[in-house]
């Protein structure tokens, strides 16, 4: 007798093949393709997936849910749109490893408002101990990459300068130590310091030391570099060249504001992979995004960490400096600027507003609110605003380099509604709707895809022997309720979410188990 029997579904396995009809039988936390009379078949438990599709669990190569995670660890957002595999410690922001408690504790208050500072209590220090904190412990399976901010800060400190040849020893050694503790590479936020300190040529003598052991890089790039458009991709691109390792663009998304055409990044991809390197890319489908607002202030600001950033926010001499250098980048204006995820009820109340708001009710300019509420909540604030250009999504969701990343903030009454709608909206509106992409491609590029990208085996396709991780959703009815206005509306049509062969959604509802695994590199 077997433990799971998912009958008279349509299959679509994960490899861009069209779909097929057959049963999935699981046995413990592995499928087997079932073909022909299934009626004899014993099951403690049977699915009867009748005009539904049968696919892989999706597999989110860009998550902000580290810390929320372990405190919310039935994920709602998340397995309402059928994840079953997320990737964290990006942006260079992860958790691990930390020499000290006191700098784990610091690096958590000054990324709180990206992802989240929930009340846990961190009790690790190095990649296998964090790693832990996940297994079965959570409703989805966890894959990490180390950030060069937690190696810069546990090797040499919060400021900005180049490491001494011991430094570079020290890190590297870090690296080593993380990568054969489970992680799958290293990540770069090249605006977030203190990893953003980091030269091009560190980054490099970083990546080699993680190709040695097959990693990858994962990089949100340092989109200040050069002309802000073409050359952050190209220093992303050269790190590749120089280190000989397989380079992800997190995040790499068409805006309207870039100084020529958004498909001259596509171009830059297709060159990289046609001189022999190995260039992906992710994106999601929302027309904004957030992130946490210390993003604003310049980054000398953070030399030396969070005594730093205390003290330049106080001072009227460095207010007088930051009414120089604040702007809004790529952005609008102000009004498209919104807060949200306050420490202290006193601030609850800028829930959704924006920045211009915030300036106007207060009486205050721009710089002088911001760096105010920043101080009044403990720096936790995040916000988010427009920045991609919908008219040209389409073609990057179509490129053959690309797969699923959200970006999906998880704090906040006003998070990005990416956390809680990517994976639906992508096959409802472009599969479905708009008919821009096939059905069997896009599943691949959810989840084999980015598998074989991060070197998950065993995950990201149905077939005999592969780990049971299954979405069974309804095609007709699938959909993203979420918006920038209601941004915390769950998906529906995700009718059942099985992770290491357990199921996490029934017929749309949580059922309280907590399966994941954390997925250890090698």
């Amino acid at each position: 007798m077997i433990d799971l029997l998912i009958k008279d579904g349509l299959i679509i396995d994960g490899t861009g093949s069209p779909g097929f009809h057959a049963a999935i039988g699981i046995e413990g936390d592995t499928v087997s393709i079932l073909r022909g009379d299934v009626s004899n078949i014993e099951a403690k438990q049977v699915i009867d997936a009748a005009g539904k599709i049968v696919c892989p669990g999706f597999i989110d190569v860009h998550a902000h849910s580290a810390l929320m995670i372990l405190h919310e660890p039935q994920h709602l957002p998340k397995v309402h749109q059928g994840v079953t595999t997320e990737l964290i410690g990006v942006d260079g922001n992860s958790y691990a490893p930390f020499t000290t408690q006191q700098d784990l504790k610091d690096f958590i208050v000054l990324n709180a408002g990206l992802d989240g500072a929930p009340p846990i209590t961190p009790s690790w220090l190095t990649v296998s101990e964090y790693l832990d904190e996940y297994d079965k412990k959570v409703s989805v399976n966890i894959a990490y990459v180390v950030g060069n901010s937690p190696i810069r800060i546990s090797a040499m400190g919060w400021g900005n300068r180049k490491p001494t040849t011991l430094e570079s020893d020290r890190m590297r050694g870090l690296l080593r130590e993380s990568m054969e503790e489970g992680a799958v590479g290293i990540s770069t936020g090249l605006d977030y310091p203190p990893g953003s300190y980091a030269d091009t040529d560190e980054l490099v003598d970083l990546s080699k030391e993680v190709a040695k052991l097959g990693g990858i890089y994962h990089t949100h790039v340092r989109y200040a570099l050069g002309d802000r458009f073409l050359d952050p991709y190209r220093e992303a691109i050269e790190i590749g060249r120089r280190s000989g390792i397989p380079v992800h663009l997190t995040h790499m998304l068409p805006k309207a504001a870039f100084p020529g055409s958004s498909m001259r990044l596509i171009e830059l991809v297709d060159q990289a992979n046609q001189d022999d390197l190995d260039v992906t890319f992710d994106c999601f489908p929302y027309t904004h995004g957030g992130t946490r607002l210390l993003f604003f202030l310049p980054q000398w600001t953070h030399d030396g960490g969070l005594a730093t950033i205390y003290d330049v926010l106080r001072s009227k001499g460095s207010r007088a400096r930051l009414h120089e250098e604040i702007n809004l980048g790529y952005r609008e204006s102000w009004d498209d600027v919104w807060l949200t995820y306050f420490k202290y009820d006193r601030n609850k109340k800028y829930e959704g507003w924006s920045i211009a708001k915030l300036a106007e009710m207060t009486g205050k300019t721009v710089v002088n609110a911001v760096c105010d509420l920043l101080l009044d909540d403990d720096l936790q604030p995040c916000f988010h605003s427009s920045g991609p250009d919908p008219m040209v999504l389409p073609v990057f969701f179509s490129h053959p380099n690309f797969m699923v990343g959200s970006d999906g903030i998880l704090v906040g009454d006003y998070p990005p509604a990416s956390s809680h709608g990517t994976f639906p909206l992508i096959i409802s509106k472009y599969c479905r709707d708009d008919e821009r992409m096939l059905l069997p491609d896009t599943i691949r590029k959810m989840t084999s895809y980015p598998a074989h990208r991060l070197g998950l085996t065993g995950r990201g396709l149905l077939r005999d022997g592969m780990k049971a991780d299954v979405v069974i959703f309804d095609f007709e009815n699938i959909n993203a309720h979420a918006t920038r206005l209601n941004p915390r509306r769950f998906s529906s049509g995700i009718e059942y979410v099985i992770v290491n062969g357990k199921i996490v959604v029934d017929h749309g509802k949580h059922t309280g188990f907590l399966p994941g695994r954390a997925l250890k590199h090698g």
